[in-house]
């Protein structure tokens, strides 16, 4: 039988998840095709601000990969964007960013357009530095900019515009948010909540101007906004603003398509649109009933009903959603649903505590003729759901007043308490809204695939997987339902979807067996695909290499681009060149090769980096050979996860407060260890006394000089969530202090995982362990120490020793024109 064709418009969270349960009812019904405008496959959109503030990668949160579509015969198109549909002929236009047209037929038609960012119609909305927050796009030219510039201003105090201001924040810019209502995100929040919730954001760092009215944006010379001007003439500087003040639904293609647009595109209870029934159209571009949500759990509602009549049933109705919001913002638990503010004759129960852990707790219950028709809750919402039930339920709560802010574990009639809400909820009940999961799909998922991990449920479930407001309690659904001991599940996470196998299993079995390639590595461990892939392959190379040194052979072909080419490729194809400074300390003849060398070349850019060492970027991939000949330094590692840098200050040598050599021992350290390749990148600092000009309280290994030797910090981190390292040990030599940094490199180098830094490791192991091995175990450690020296003598400098390196110099050639 021959398939119809379905043709969906939009590839975001809604329109997938209609195909998604279409594909479940009716596999084979439709060959289906979809045009995405963005060039990505459907992501969570709402893990964006994890993302800009740096908790989470693009890759992270694909909801359905490239991968997905194929297995499912769905024909995707990235990167198109549908400009019109002739619905006479049935035919879908599109075309891609360079004008290259493309038409498909359709049988049916699903319009998931969405909805745009409101831009305030504004002088000075066009400036440069001026933006949205709505996709992957913005999120990318956000992060480029906190690189460069200092000052952002954000303007709109709702949930999108905090995440956007908190994200910012948190990538180094200076932050201010601008709202027009006297209290934020008003639409989901009573004043007191909001107040609190300012309160709390401000101590974090961020500044609000309320009730800010904004006329202008200030552009310089250079065409960049450099100011926000307010109706009372008073003006604020900002390099950056973003505008997440509102969307409207996207209903420019459905308007030109003549389909009847008012407040969106607008359907029926089956979500065929009311001027074309073989067209539907689910998500924020839908208009039902005259409301277009915003919220998931109502778009996922509306992809149920969608999908069960393109599958011919027939019989779903969408008949509207009462919708609660259950948020974290910026991890600030927040929950509302019905008449949270309080109508004529209604009740307010109100407790609050602002001075409780976390930045305060406020609940408040709004009850009308004995029912409960709103509640607010900041801080503690562990009640929301049960709230939410009751609200819905209409039930009359009566009989239970004098208990109802206690929430739900303190009413009698319920037969349970808190610590086993989970076990005696119904499988009715609602444990995601993001996603509209209930108790019931969980526990089948666990039982009938054999989950066993939160992972392994959001995978299968998506509980969880968007504000991750309910993790608790799919956490405990998961321990009554699978048994055992969930803590301790996530060390049997897998490397990647090539192997079953987590990295503590392969490293194991590299040591146990004796596997000195990847080759046998993946036969031996039974490898479901037979290359591995970029993930999985630079991991076990490197645990090959640090289990087995001199005897396993490094593949350079299974390591990074910039470990392949031993420098950083920049965003524009150029590489960055970073020689090697002993401790920071250089000298006038390799300052004069340097410039010679910029000269020669014609690089761009010379920047003295932070690590005490002078980058020049912008070279031509086909000079490298030559820079790093003409410049004759070693490599500095910078692309490499090595040992990277070893900052010092001056020290004893030159400076008067200084107690101890902290040049000499930076350089003695770096001499040492500078071929050290590790999990991850690792950075050394010595600073000669406790005025710490060094920095070496966040460094991966840091030294601090003292009247009577050296103090040894570990597991520092300064990068996006700054670490301070915990205090070591007090070393009465420098050589001590080159044992005892060793050893726990080397300590590191056996046992940590691939892209694991120091200081994730040293969680996860426990300081208390990393002490016992090194200070407490004299044998072990001059065993480690012993260890890695015998692994990095004679290992090469690949900026020189091309052969003993493996480096392939092919890569260098310059191509023909």
């Amino acid at each position: 039988m021959k398939k119809s064709k379905l043709v969906m418009v939009g590839n975001g969270m809604a329109g997938v998840r209609t195909i998604e349960e279409l594909i479940k009812v009716a596999p084979e019904l439709y060959d289906i095709t979809v045009f995405g405008a963005e060039p990505h496959p459907n992501y969570n959109r709402i893990l964006l601000s994890p993302v800009l503030a740096g908790e989470q990668t693009l890759d992270e949160i694909v909801l359905n990969s490239w991968a997905w579509y194929a297995e499912n015969h769905i024909t995707l198109h990235a990167g198109k964007t549908v400009t019109s549909v002739d619905r006479v002929k049935r035919i879908v236009r599109a075309e891609d960013k360079d004008g290259n047209v493309i038409e498909e037929e359709y049988d049916r038609l699903l319009l998931c357009t969405g909805s745009n960012p409101f831009i305030l119609p504004i002088p000075g909305k066009d400036l440069k530095g001026v933006m949205a927050y709505r996709d992957i796009a913005d999120t990318n030219e956000m992060i480029a900019a906190a690189t460069q510039y200092k000052k952002a201003v954000v303007i709109g105090g709702g949930l999108l515009g905090l995440e956007a201001a908190n994200g910012l924040m948190l990538r180094g810019m200076d932050v201010s948010v601008v709202h027009v209502m006297p209290t934020l995100m008003e639409r989901q929040l009573d004043s007191v909540a909001g107040k609190l919730l300012q309160k709390s954001l401000e101590d974090r760092g961020l500044q609000f101007l309320m009730g800010a009215q904004t006329q202008e944006l200030v552009g310089g010379e250079d065409g960049r906004v450099k100011a926000i001007k307010f109706k009372d003439c008073t003006e604020l500087p900002a390099d950056m603003v973003v505008m997440a003040v509102g969307i409207r639904p996207n209903t420019a293609l459905a308007e030109s398509m003549r389909l009847y647009c008012n407040k969106g595109i607008v359907v029926n209870d089956t979500m065929q649109t009311t001027t074309d029934a073989r067209i539907y159209s689910v998500g924020e571009c839908a208009a039902h009933r005259g409301i277009a949500y915003g919220l998931v759990a109502p778009l996922f509602e509306q992809a149920k009903v969608a999908a069960n009549h393109l599958a011919q049933f027939g019989i779903g109705r969408y008949t509207g959603s009462l919708t609660s919001t259950k948020l974290k913002v910026t991890g600030i638990d927040l929950f509302s649903a019905g008449d949270f503010m309080g109508s004529e004759g209604a009740e307010e129960i109100i407790m609050s505590d602002p001075l409780a852990p976390g930045g305060g707790v406020y609940k408040k219950l709004v009850i009308k003729d004995d029912k409960l028709i709103g509640a607010c809750l900041y801080g503690d919402t562990v009640d929301g759901s049960y709230y939410f039930k009751l609200l819905r339920d209409g039930r009359s709560v009566a009989d239970i007043r004098d208990k109802l802010m206690f929430g739900e574990s303190s009413i009698g009639d319920t037969g349970h308490e808190g610590h086993t809400k989970a076990a005696s909820m119904p499988d009715t009940a609602e444990v995601c809204g993001c996603n509209g999961v209930n108790k019931g799909t969980i526990c089948k998922a666990i039982k009938e695939k054999g989950l066993f991990t939160l992972d392994e449920v959001r995978k299968h479930t998506k509980a969880s997987a968007s504000c991750g407001s309910c993790t608790g309690l799919v956490e405990q659904i998961l321990m009554f339902t699978a048994g055992g001991d969930y803590s301790a599940t996530p060390k049997t996470k897998a490397m990647c979807a090539c192997t079953d196998h987590g990295h503590q299993a392969v490293r194991n079995a590299i040591i146990k067996h004796k596997l000195l390639s990847i080759a046998s590595v993946q036969q031996f461990m039974e490898w479901k695909t037979p290359n591995g892939c970029a993930s999985c392959r630079p991991a076990v190379n490197y645990y090959l290499i640090s289990s087995w040194p001199k005897e396993a052979k490094d593949d350079p072909q299974s390591r990074f681009i910039n470990e392949r080419s031993h420098a950083n490729i920049q965003k524009d194809g150029t590489y960055s060149v970073i020689p090697r400074m002993w401790g920071g300390e250089t000298t006038s003849s390799e300052l004069r090769r340097i410039a010679d060398a910029v000269d020669k070349y014609k690089i761009p850019t010379v920047k003295v980096t932070g690590g005490q060492r002078i980058d020049l970027l912008g070279v031509k991939k086909e000079d490298l050979q030559a820079v790093w000949k003409d410049i004759g330094m070693p490599s500095g590692h910078a692309y490499a996860k090595a040992l990277r840098t070893v900052k010092t200050c001056v020290g004893s040598e030159w400076c008067r407060m200084g107690t101890q050599d902290s040049t000499q021992m930076g350089k003695d350290l770096e001499r040492a260890m500078w071929r050290m390749y590790a999990p991850h990148k690792v950075k050394f600092a010595v600073s000669g006394c406790p005025r710490n000009c060094a920095e070496a309280g966040i460094k991966d290994v840091g030294i601090i000089g003292v009247e009577s030797g050296w103090e040894m910090y570990v597991a520092g981190n300064g990068g996006i969530k700054t670490e301070v390292a915990h205090f070591f040990t007090k070393l009465r030599t420098a050589a001590e202090v080159l044992e005892y940094t060793g050893a726990f490199c080397e300590l590191y180098r056996q046992e940590g995982w691939y892209l694991e830094r120091t200081v994730h490791y040293v969680s996860r192991v426990g300081l208390d362990y990393v002490k016992k091995r090194i200070l407490e175990d004299h044998a072990g450690r001059k065993a480690l120490w012993e260890r890695l020296q015998f692994a990095l003598d004679g290992e090469p400098d690949p900026w020189f020793d091309f052969k003993e390196a493996a480096v392939d110099t092919r890569q260098f050639d310059k191509l023909p024109a």
